[in-house]
């Protein structure tokens, strides 16, 4: 007790004492500052304005901080070296096909440039670069001055280095929070580069059109030289560009692109740069851009092909600091042209027949190498990629996934269910002819493409639920190789849940390997411009896994080349090629399929409308079943051919009315001749001991598994 009345005591002491403590501060600090007590006008005309700057300034340094961090936060220690990734594209055959991501070269000192080109810029661009820091508040304020007389956008108010912070750092969405962004970051590159290097730097990364970043690689896109020789006329076409590339691309709008250069000579006369006489040859003989025709390109596969290299890109391993590649694809431009010949021509003949307007189609190799791609009948009309983007309905294209799954789970091909009617609650799917076969086996039942049976087959699954065989049949298309999400429907087994065209090609390939899944893709091989090998399909890609037992893919394969020979796509039969397919035709008419396979390659084809209007009763078995017996017919022409697991090498004779019989089995052009696999693979041996011996070899001039032949 005495020992806890001695610590109160000392406690309360303590306590005491801190309290004086602070009590004889507080009055000592009282008097200092009473010696600076001022009073009277002295107080209200100085002191407190002087006090409302002090605080009002500080808030604002607060807020100012808060709205620089954001900014800030945009930049990273390798700003400088980050440029964007430019891909050359080559054919299986090593021949250069197209182009995607940037066109740059910042190899041009700023000495080179022509004196003429940097005044065009600065004249029109920012005539007060080297006198503001950063930011031209005078400039800002004429622009908003000019735009609010003018009711509408009329001037720019961003400088050269806020533009340059844009192109860096920042995206193109015009809002209040980029702005600000763009502002403190404007000031922080004046901080860290010098008026030469933030000039330079706004020359080689600014976007000017057609795919080129940087005037260098405008100059050569646009008119075949480098920036160190265009002439006046030139460099204004070029220095027109910066604000608005799209507008004024010259092989998009010429006389758009003449009418800003104008313009551009015209603020070079105003600055004061250059006299109207040194002006007024390249107003008398405006610039001319080189022709640039690129109907032949196939722009659908060379985008979903970019996309995929963007992705393999970001798994390099970090060493890989490259971002130019040179990328040999599968691409067979016959097989690509064919495709295109054949979409363009059945649209054309029986497109407003059948009240069609877009088709897509996928052309792999059964391992996956895609040979061709047709994403829409036009790409100048519509840049939308309806082989890899558009999801539609599949239809009867569907079925082989839950035939799969049945065989999967201890039913057989010669399996017997009844063809008779059944409703899941309110819904009770019917056949194409209104009918029922009674008892059918599934081999029949999947040739023939009856309704009733699938659905049967989801409660069987289920054990008497449907909901849980539907389930079943999801995970089986979806480990065959089906991406997007199959939502659960009781019409689900029979193709109401959407689609890809490149994921029916892809999982359907899983039959034509025997069980084997595999993966559609574009890219072969990457390397750098200097030669060096940095990624390869076969070596670096995941490997393919087994889906299905090999019994299994052998079954479905019998069941669809019956569908092919006797069932509803016999306009798909090819002339001495056994072929195996599926057609596809969804409630209303708005999709039609046709998925098929052989020894060699896999194809799904799609007809219908991008506004999901109905057709005019068109089916998978007449214009995709036609046109992908045209575009195989083609591809089969001088190859090895090889049979599908489980079905002979024989194939039935085309009957009367199939296409092939009707045209003796002329099915348009005669492909090139073609390389055996033992002889390409001699030659890929040869290559390669080339190589190995310091021996340079072309693209070219690469051994392939075929020969190239040019149709066009």
């Amino acid at each position: 007790m005495r020992a806890w009345l001695d610590l109160n005591a000392r406690a309360d002491s303590a306590t005491f004492g801190l309290l004086t403590a602070l009590h004889d501060g507080w009055e000592n600090f009282s008097a200092f500052m009473d010696r600076f007590y001022v009073g009277g006008w002295k107080r209200w005309v100085l002191i407190e304005p002087l006090s409302e700057v002090v605080t009002l300034g500080t808030v604002g340094a607060v807020v100012m901080l808060g709205l620089a961090i954001p900014a800030f936060r945009e930049t990273t220690p390798d700003w400088l070296k980050r440029t964007e990734l430019a891909v050359t594209f080559l054919d299986r055959y090593g021949n250069e096909v197209g182009r995607r991501g940037v066109r740059q070269n910042d190899t041009v000192p700023l000495e080179d440039f022509p004196d003429h080109l940097i005044k065009a810029v600065l004249a029109t661009e920012d005539r007060r670069f080297f006198e503001h820091i950063g930011i031209d508040f005078g400039g800002t304020l004429r622009a908003l001055t000019a735009n609010a007389r003018a009711g509408g956008v009329v001037q720019g108010g961003s400088s050269i280095t806020q533009q340059l912070a844009k192109n860096l750092f920042l995206s193109n969405e015009r809002t209040i929070e980029r702005k600000v962004k763009e502002a403190f970051l404007a000031f922080w590159l004046e901080t860290h580069l010098t008026k030469n290097q933030i000039l330079k730097l706004y020359l080689d990364r600014a976007y000017l059109g057609g795919g080129a970043f940087g005037a260098d690689a405008a100059a050569q896109y646009y008119f075949g030289k480098s920036v160190r020789d265009v002439n006046v006329a030139e460099a204004a076409m070029l220095a027109g560009l910066f604000k608005a590339p799209t507008k004024f691309a010259p092989h998009v709008n010429l006389p758009a692109a003449r009418g800003r250069a104008n313009v551009v000579l015209d603020n070079l006369v105003d600055a004061g740069l250059m006299t109207e006489g040194q002006v007024f040859g390249a107003r008398r003989n405006p610039a001319t851009p080189i022709e640039r025709r690129d109907e032949k390109v196939p722009n659908y596969y060379l985008d979903w092909a970019f996309g995929e290299v963007e992705d393999i890109t970001e798994t390099l391993p970090k060493s890989v600091t490259e971002r130019v590649f040179v990328v040999r694809t599968a691409l067979d431009p016959n097989i690509q042209y064919v495709a295109e010949m054949a979409v363009e021509e059945k649209l054309r003949q029986y497109g407003r027949e059948y009240g069609a307007s877009q088709a897509a189609t996928v052309i792999m190799d059964v391992d996956g190498a895609v040979r061709a791609m047709v994403g829409g009948r036009d790409y100048g009309a519509s840049q939308f990629n309806r082989a890899t983007d558009a999801l539609r309905q599949p239809g009867s294209s569907f079925k082989p996934y839950v035939y799969a799954t049945a065989f999967l789970n201890g039913l057989k091909p010669t399996s017997t269910v009844r063809d008779e009617p059944i409703c899941l609650g309110n819904w009770c799917p019917q056949n194409y002819g209104r009918s029922f076969a009674g008892t059918v086996t599934l081999h029949y039942a999947l040739q023939k493409s009856i309704n009733t049976v699938p659905v049967r087959l989801s409660v069987m699954l289920g054990k008497g639920t449907a909901k849980a065989g539907r389930a079943k049949i999801i995970d089986t298309a979806h480990r065959m190789g089906i991406s997007t999400p199959l939502p659960d429907s009781s019409s689900l087994p029979i193709g109401a849940a959407e689609v890809t065209v490149i994921d029916q090609t892809q999982a359907y390939a899983a039959f034509a390997t025997g069980g084997m899944k595999v993966t559609a893709h574009a890219a072969l091989e990457i390397k750098t411009p200097t030669g060096e090998t940095v990624w390869r399909f076969d070596r670096d890609a995941p490997k393919s896994e087994r889906v299905l037992p090999q019994q299994v893919a052998e079954d479905i394969n019998r069941a669809l080349k019956s569908a092919v020979e006797d069932g509803t796509g016999r306009r798909a039969m090819l002339d001495g090629v056994r072929a195996s397919g599926k057609t596809g035709t969804t409630n209303g008419y708005r999709d039609a399929w046709f998925v098929g396979y052989t020894g060699n390659y896999v194809g799904a084809v799609w007809f219908g409308n991008d506004d999901h209007s109905p057709t005019n009763r068109m089916t998978g078995g007449t214009l995709p079943a036609m046109t992908w017996q045209q575009i195989m017919a083609y591809a089969h022409q001088g190859i090895e051919l090889k049979t599908m697991p489980g079905v002979g090498a024989e194939p039935k004779p085309p009957k009367a009315d199939t296409p092939v019989a009707q045209s003796g089995g002329d099915s348009g052009p005669q492909r090139p001749m073609t390389l055996s696999t033992k002889a390409s693979s001699v030659l890929n041996r040869i290559e390669k001991l080339m190589r190995d011996s310091g021996v340079p070899v072309k693209p070219q001039a690469a051994a392939t598994d075929e020969r190239a032949g040019t149709l066009r």
